[in-house]
């Protein structure tokens, strides 16, 4: 009776021994699919649902596109010019006064000079020289800015030159205004008159480009237009430039001759 129990003793311990093994090892594997990385060691709570989630923001944090910093970046911080003043000369000056004008004087060769200040058109006008216009609502407000600034910065060379030959700052800016005013008006009547000459090179041009791009067609055919643009500027230009050139010179002469006028005492 003694030897059976204690026979039965070591049978009944072993399968409990190979139990505990067994939950031990359990755990073990457990603990491993909880961290593939880190075997043997248990994952912190909420870190497996982060890593799944990735860089996605929560739902309680506002969506933000990454910020990258441009390089080479200087704000421009100018004089503010007014909207309607279709000008981007930070140096201009203001419209001079017309209340003198002095003699012409002796002229001498050209002198070193401080270089003259261009004028700041008056607002929602194109000024080309001593004539001013009203900007036509079809021309777009950076052209409209561009051609006044041109017009400007060439009055303001002349000007510069007249004033290293001697001549006086009224007298200058009279002569230097009706060379440009006279130069545009040139240019515009020589574009009118030009323009049926304009209109027959457009054509010889445009059918030149469709001989020449015929048989390359349909890419040949750009060549169409081209051509028409190329045949009117042909003829206009020229006369175009013809009438600015007599335009300045009649402003230039009107402007020498013009007698002058004492300041009021």
């Amino acid at each position: 009776m003694t030897l059976g129990l204690a026979g039965t003793g070591p049978a009944n311990a072993a399968p409990t021994e190979s139990t505990e093994v067994s939950q031990s090892d359990h755990s073990q594997q457990d603990q491993r699919l909880a961290d593939p990385a880190r075997p043997g060691r248990t994952q912190p709570e909420g870190s497996q649902s982060d890593r799944l989630q990735g860089d996605q923001p929560r739902p309680d944090q506002p969506v933000q596109w990454p910020a990258a910093e441009a390089p080479n970046v200087h704000p421009y911080q100018g004089l503010r010019i007014p909207d309607d003043t279709l000008s981007s000369l930070q140096w201009a000056r203001p419209m001079p006064e017309n209340k003198y004008l002095s003699p012409l004087g002796e002229l001498h060769a050209p002198v070193p000079v401080a270089p003259v200040p261009p004028i700041a058109p008056p607002p929602g006008k194109l000024r080309f020289g001593d004539v001013q216009v009203d900007s036509p609502e079809w021309l777009n407000r950076e052209q409209a800015i561009q051609l006044n600034d041109g017009a400007a910065q060439a009055e303001a060379a002349t000007a510069t030159f007249l004033d290293s030959i001697g001549m006086e700052r009224s007298r200058s800016d009279r002569v230097a205004g009706e060379i440009i005013g006279g130069a545009a008006v040139g240019v515009a009547a020589g574009a009118v008159a030009a323009s049926p000459f304009g209109l027959f090179g457009g054509v010889v041009g445009g059918m030149m480009g469709t001989v020449i791009g015929l048989p390359f067609a349909p890419i040949g055919l750009a060549a169409v237009p081209v051509g028409a643009a190329y045949g009117m500027a042909l003829m206009e230009v020229p006369i175009a430039a013809i009438g600015a050139g007599i335009g300045a010179s009649l402003g230039a002469v009107h402007a020498l001759s013009a007698p002058p006028r004492a300041v009021a005492v």
